[in-house]
Formats: structure tokens, C-alpha cells, sequence
């Protein structure tokens, strides 16, 4: 698809060249005495090429345009260039000697493109007000008759994630960049802090990853409230006036939105439906990290980001240790493996029939009350 609209786009360009060169436009110009028939020949043919490109560039950025901005943007330039008229005439009917001929010309050529300048930019800017159902769905929106748009975050596209869902084809609709989370990117692209700009780099690098997908419906949107400060906040008033769904990994946002009425797409919730089933016993194999909250627990996290919590892992830090699980926390805000290393859980294996010989049923109990007790503290402190 991509390479035929190139073929196109190139083709346009060369007819227009050949257009220029055959009728040579700048034939009679006085401005270019110096030069020869051949050389205005070769002059209107890249005037020609310029005319095309610039074309070009116009059919690229009204491509990314809804419906509803496309027909403001013509209502509105046709209304500005039939004032320029108007005024034009009334122009052109005053007296020479009020007037001169000359100055008549470049007003009504200067007022043709002034009132069509702003007429287009004021009919884009106001062309989402327009309701297209009383049209009789002459003209639909794809967007009005989907309501299928789904808002990215910046916490999801520095993820990264998100990139792979929507090329394996699971991520469908269309995906919306607001202009300001945008300029957030950039701002942390250019941050003096070398590890936030190497997220907002990333993030870059995700963007235009989702572009170069052609399988990928992408708009970025102009859409601002400059009365709203928090990028989060604009993030839910813009899926109120599109009625969109925002996708997102962060856990707040998650939940303000929901209070908001708008819909929610959690990449954590879809990696976490998507995990493997880890189960209690199993065996792992992790790289202890740091030093956890509570007394000679270590930390360590798997490849996607989960957290691991090790009993008696303090004096592990920065080795890789086995592990048998113990226990699966699931949360909204992600999932918690807890485990103990693999030599304490041979030994209690093998010494628990002597501890059931010296504590009862209640004292076993107790112990794992005790132990879901402080599992959920963690849980708690971390949300």
C-alpha cells in the first residue's frame, strides 16, 4: 500500500515537471530577461515540481484529518474566498484616481487569500461542531459510526508493549495521539535527567514504530484544554468528547477514570490475563535485586516487570538464587509472586512432620494467617 502510494506521489510530481517544461509558464515573465527560452523551460518545469511537492505535503496532513475538520475546512475557505470577492468589488468599482489600477489587483488578491486563509484554518478548527447525521449519513464519519478510538498514554507508550499488541492485530480501531502527550514526550526526551530521557526517547521510538505500521489507523489530534493542567485530567476530557477509550498502564489514571465514566483499556490487566499460571511450589530462578520491607526478605523482578518476594534472600542480594513459590497475589496493579529459597523449602519439606508433631493444628494456622497478613501489607504499602 505504501509503495504504490509513493509510485503515485512520484508520478505526480513528474507530470507536473513535464507540465511545467511542455507549456513553460514562465515564457513571458519580464523578471527573468536574462534568461533564455531553454532556461525558463527548465525554470517552469521545477517551479512545476515545487507546486507538486507542496501539493503533496497538503494531501499528507489533510489525510490525518477527520471528516468533520475536512468539511469545515471547505465550508469555511468558501465562505472566506466569497468575502474576498465581494470586497473585491466593491474594490474594483471605485475610481482610478482613488484607486490606482495596480493597488486594486494586490488588494483583491491579497483579500482572496487573507478571507480564504482564515476561513479555512477557522472551518478545521470548528469543523468537529458539526453534526453530519442531518446530512442523512450523506457523509459519515468513521469515527461517529465506529466509536471505536482508543486514546494512547504516555505511560503506555513508553511501555512499549502496546507496539506488539497492535501488530499482532488484537489492538483494533483507531488509536488517537493527543498533541500534548506529544510534547510531554518530547519534554522528557530533553530532560537533563539521562534516565528520563532515555524513557521519552524510547517512547519516540514507539511512535514512530506504530507509524511505520501499516496495518495501524493513527491520528494525532490538535484537541487542547488550556484550562485543564494535568496532562491525566485533559487525557479524560478528551475521552469524554470523543467517546473514546483511554489505554493506559497506570494505575491511577486507571481508577480517576473509571470515577469519570470513561472507559479503560489496562495493558497490566492484559499481560496479567496473558501470564503463564505460576503455581505454589514451583520452582524459579531469579537474580535477587535489594533488600525488601519487611526483616531478611530480598526483591527481585522477572523479565515483564513482576515483582518476587524471597523469605531469607537478605544475604543473596545481587546473586541469582532458586526459589520454590509459596503464593500468587493478583491486584489490579499487577502481580506478586512470593517464595522462599529452595534449600529452606527442602528442609521444612523434610523436617514438616516433626513440626506437626510439636505444633498443633491451631499454631499452623496461625503461622499462615500471620503470613497472608503481612503479603497483604506489602500489597497495600506498594499500592
Amino acid at each position: 500500500m505504501k509503495l504504490d502510494i509513493l509510485i503515485i506521489r512520484i508520478s505526480f510530481v513528474l507530470l507536473l515537471a513535464l507540465t511545467g517544461y511542455l507549456l513553460v509558464p514562465l515564457a513571458t515573465t519580464s523578471y527573468l530577461h536574462d534568461f533564455g527560452f531553454t532556461e525558463r523551460r527548465f525554470l517552469s518545469a521545477i517551479l512545476g515540481a515545487i507546486v507538486a511537492v507542496m501539493i503533496i505535503g497538503f494531501e499528507m496532513r489533510a489525510r490525518m484529518a477527520t471528516i468533520k475538520t475536512l468539511i469545515g475546512a471547505a465550508i469555511g475557505s468558501i465562505l472566506g474566498i466569497l468575502g474576498a470577492f465581494l470586497i473585491g468589488v466593491l474594490i474594483s468599482i471605485q475610481k482610478e484616481a482613488a484607486v490606482p489600477a495596480e493597488m486594486q489587483t494586490f488588494l483583491t488578491i491579497s483579500l482572496a487569500f487573507f478571507m480564504g486563509y482564515i476561513g479555512l484554518m477557522v472551518g478545521a478548527a470548528k469543523g468537529e461542531y458539526i453534526d453530519l447525521s442531518v446530512l442523512g449519513g450523506i457523509f459519515s464519519d468513521k469515527s461517529t459510526v465506529q466509536q471505536d478510538l482508543r486514546i494512547l498514554d504516555t505511560s503506555v507508550i513508553i511501555d512499549g508493549r502496546i507496539a506488539d499488541v497492535a501488530e499482532t492485530g488484537f489492538l483494533g480501531g483507531t488509536l488517537i495521539i493527543p498533541q500534548f502527550i506529544l510534547t510531554e514526550l518530547q519534554q522528557v526526551a530533553d530532560s537533563p535527567d539521562s534516565s528520563k530521557r532515555q524513557r521519552g526517547r524510547r517512547g519516540l521510538d514507539m511512535l514512530q514504530r506504530l507509524r511505520n505500521n501499516s496495518k495501524i489507523d493513527i491520528q494525532i489530534v490538535e484537541t487542547d484544554f488550556p484550562a485543564v493542567k494535568e496532562v491525566d485530567l485533559k487525557l479524560i476530557e478528551l475521552g469524554k468528547q470523543l467517546d473514546a477509550v483511554i489505554v493506559t498502564n497506570d494505575f491511577n489514571l486507571n481508577k480517576v477514570a473509571q470515577l469519570r465514566g470513561v472507559l479503560v483499556l489496562n495493558v497490566n490487566e492484559l499481560a496479567n490475563a496473558l501470564k503463564p499460571v505460576v503455581l505454589p511450589g514451583e520452582a524459579m530462578r531469579v537474580f535477587i535485586l535489594k533488600e525488601g520491607k519487611e526483616y531478611n526478605q530480598g526483591v527481585a523482578y522477572l523479565d515483564d516487570g513482576t515483582m518476587v518476594v524471597v523469605d531469607n534472600a537478605r544475604k543473596l542480594i545481587g546473586k541469582t538464587a532458586d526459589i520454590a513459590v509459596t503464593s500468587v497475589l493478583q491486584t489490579t496493579a499487577g502481580k506478586m509472586i512470593f517464595g522462599r529459597l529452595w534449600e529452606d523449602n527442602i528442609e521444612n519439606n523434610n523436617s514438616g512432620e516433626n513440626q506437626m508433631n510439636i505444633h498443633d493444628s491451631r499454631s499452623v494456622g496461625f503461622k499462615k494467617a500471620t503470613r497472608e497478613l503481612r503479603q497483604t501489607t506489602i500489597i497495600e504499602e506498594l499500592e
